[in-house]
């Protein structure tokens, strides 16, 4: 399958020897200074992560609360979001962003949809000698560049066919040249946003061992990445200095192809603004192609969509005027009330920062200001008060006047501010959100430093989601820093570097980032990177450090990827892989996590619905019954769990009337596939054991398992 490209390398890179835990730390390689930090449980192996969720059994203890609640914030993010206000994946469907995955093979219409209408900037052909010459380049510019849509015309150029793979940002050079990843002949790749990791001196010596790896398969493979390579370092693989396409000609190219009129075309031309990106000149050509007008479009994009905020910034301010933009740009959306408290508590913070007043008249003023608080605003011309509808109620909330806006204040509120002012920010948004707020106003902080993380990502990394992760504003803190990660997601140009904090977090002796990044992976970072995701947390779960977190973040991302409608094999292959794998293995921590991950993922729950999602997806996708089938085979041929897994198995059989119009079939199937993978002779004891089971249930529920059993042993024969 297409989607198997990367779990398969991934899977080869796990078994290497040298390989197998190269990143994941492990006791006894941690200093002796160094604390162990983990759960006094840990490495029972009584303990069953699937004992953690399943909240319909009530003999199972409930989840821990920190994981309750990070799995509440990944599903808000998905049932709830609204990223309107912060213009996230501008040109690429926005929020849809996060519910795809960004690896694998690019199907036709989305190849199609970028080599269309795709307009070649000035060093293309520069880029495709060398891709011809050496069968790798890397394209080095800054995000919103077009490197994207660069990268699929470059191998699509030179490919002898027409497919075409998207790698891993987090795919080392080590990974490229040593066969991690399968290479196929003719095959175009494409690599994403690489994090950069080499060393310098060996940087050149690794680009040419991955060179000729992709020689020797006769592929091509092109690179993308945002920092330029030390002059000299590299010989070996040419590093082009990509370039913006003439953006006029972008324009044209596609509203000629939507059918507009030439003089349209014209005018639409005559009126684009400079300091576009390329994503933004896409979108906007698609709004004038349906009937916007031109000169209303381009307000929102570009210098001017920025102009006004700027004009509002070179004007002399007053603290409490740079505190309402300030407290705008985080707890957008808020009333009156909750903003004016949020403004006010913002305002004690970042006092230090300002000169205090001296004078009598310079004092009353500061006290009318406070007075005149709500009066203030509404003389702000970046506020705005807006209407929205809450069922039967009408609510007022406090936003920008255009939501591009957002992004230009938190740019201008970076260049203008120094460190004494956004010390009081980082204490302020610290302590509002260690206080446990609400799921929306968490959500319109992550947004807000999601896109901080455009001019000053270090200051958002090193202030915010680490402490945070880490636990310095409590769980609710640790869950805004996954909804961080999460709006990144929503960018292509981010989402990349939300996978790199995420993996450090991952690969950190701290119990509590480690806990983050299981949470983080479970959600939308889980979508977009599934191979990624999957391969951290089942290091986790080997390796026994924080194994539950993991396992359960295994569960839910489960359940998400089948919400979304992407492929729930992403987790089942790799887990069936593991099970097989450790076959032969009789005993040990490594073989009990992974066997209590299973459990945990085969007993996974929509959170919304609380039906069971394996049970569901052997009804929508007979596909998977196969590999579900086989992580049961799994856990119920290991003793110990057999009791926990006959009585899972029960309620899957048991809720299939819930989520089919056909549960017989799906039973049938389900027991054919399970006597296909069981051990010899396992069926007639499996059957005994299971109608005792469902001994104590009702007749429907009872035929269901007597035909699901006669399925499991007309296969022993």
């Amino acid at each position: 399958m297409n989607e198997e490209h990367e779990e398969r390398s991934e899977q080869r890179a796990q078994d290497a020897p040298e390989a197998h835990h190269a990143d994941e730390p492990q006791p006894h390689d941690q200093p002796q200074n160094q604390p162990q930090n983990q759960p006094q449980n840990q490495n029972e192996p009584q303990q069953d992560a699937s004992e953690k969720t399943d909240p319909p059994a009530p003999a199972d203890p409930a989840p821990s609360s920190e994981q309750v609640h990070h799995n509440n914030v990944n599903q808000y993010f998905y049932g709830e979001l609204d990223a309107s206000g912060a213009q996230f994946g501008i040109g690429t469907a926005g929020s849809d962003n996060a519910r795809r995955r960004a690896v694998g093979r690019l199907d036709a219409g989305e190849a199609d949809a970028i080599l269309a209408p795709y307009v070649k900037p000035a060093c293309f052909e520069q880029a495709v000698l060398a891709l011809e010459q050496d069968g790798v380049v890397v394209l080095v510019a800054p995000p919103g560049t077009g490197k994207r849509s660069g990268a699929v015309a470059l191998v699509d150029a030179l490919a002898e066919g027409s497919e075409y793979v998207v790698l891993s940002p987090g795919r080392s050079l080590d990974d490229l040249a040593s066969g991690k990843v399968a290479f196929e002949k003719g095959v175009g790749y494409v690599l994403l946003d690489r994090m950069s990791e080499d060393s310098s001196q060996t940087a050149d010596f690794d680009w040419r061992r991955v060179r000729d790896t992709v020689r020797e398969h006769d592929a091509h493979l092109v690179v993308t990445t945002v920092r330029p390579v030390e002059s000299g370092v590299v010989e070996s693989v040419r590093h082009v200095s990509w370039q913006l396409p003439d953006l006029t000609a972008v324009l044209r190219v596609r509203l000629v192809r939507a059918g507009c009129a030439q003089d349209a075309v014209e005018r639409a031309v005559s009126l684009m603004p400079g300091g576009c990106r390329i994503a933004e000149v896409a979108v906007a050509a698609e709004r004038i192609a349906c009937g916007a007008a031109p000169d209303e479009v381009w307000q929102d994009y570009g210098s001017s969509a920025a102009q006004p905020v700027r004009d509002w910034f070179d004007r002399d301010r007053t603290p409490q005027e740079w505190a309402e933009v300030t407290t705008l740009a985080f707890v957008n959306g808020a009333g009156y009330r909750d903003f004016e408290t949020c403004q006010e508590r913002l305002e004690g913070w970042v006092a230090p920062a300002f000169p205090e007043p001296v004078t009598e008249e310079e004092q009353a003023a500061a006290a009318r200001r406070a007075v005149d608080r709500r009066l203030s605003l509404s003389r702000n011309d970046l506020v705005a008060v807006e209407q929205r509808k809450n069922g039967a109620l009408t609510r007022t909330a406090l936003v920008f006047p255009h939501p591009q806006y957002r992004q230009w204040a938190l740019e201008e509120l970076w260049v203008k501010r120094s460190t004494p002012y956004w010390n009081g920010v980082r204490d302020w948004l610290t302590e509002l959100v260690a206080a446990q707020p609400g799921l929306g106003l968490q959500l319109s902080v992550a947004q807000g430093l999601a896109l901080l993380t455009r001019p000053a990502f270090d200051e958002v990394a090193d202030n915010y989601l680490h402490p945070w992760a880490g636990g310095a504003a409590g769980y609710a803190g640790q869950s805004t820093a996954v909804l961080v990660l999460q709006c990144m997601c929503l960018d292509e140009s981010l989402a990349a570097t939300a996978l790199g904090v995420a993996r450090g977090w991952a690969r950190s002796y701290d119990p509590a980032l480690r806990s983050t990044a299981a949470a983080a992976f479970s959600g939308a970072l889980g979508v977009r990177f599934p191979t990624d995701a999957v391969t951290n947390l089942l290091r986790m779960v080997r390796g026994g450090v924080r194994s539950v977190d993991a396992a359960i973040a295994l569960a839910g991302l489960v359940a998400v990827l089948a919400e979304c409608g992407q492929d729930t094999g992403a987790v089942f292959r790799p887990l069936a892989y593991r099970l097989r794998a450790q076959r032969e293995t009789l005993t040990g921590q490594s073989k009990e996590n992974i066997l209590g991950a299973t459990l945990t993922v085969l007993r996974a729950r929509d959170a919304r619905t609380g039906r069971l999602v394996c049970a569901s997806l052997m009804e929508r996708d007979g596909r998977q019954t196969a590999t579900i089938a086989e992580l049961w085979a799994g856990v119920l041929d290991n003793l110990p769990r057999r009791g926990r897994a006959l009585a899972a198995l029960n309620t899957t059989l048991r809720e299939l009337p819930a989520v089919s119009e056909r549960p017989e079939q799906v039973a049938e199937r389900f027991g054919r596939a399970l006597g296909e993978v069981l051990p010899p002779d396992d069926g007639p004891p499996l059957a005994a054991a299971l109608r005792q089971v469902a001994a104590r249930g009702d007749e429907a529920a009872g035929a269901l398992v007597e035909i699901f059993l006669t399925a499991v042993l007309s296969t022993e024969d």
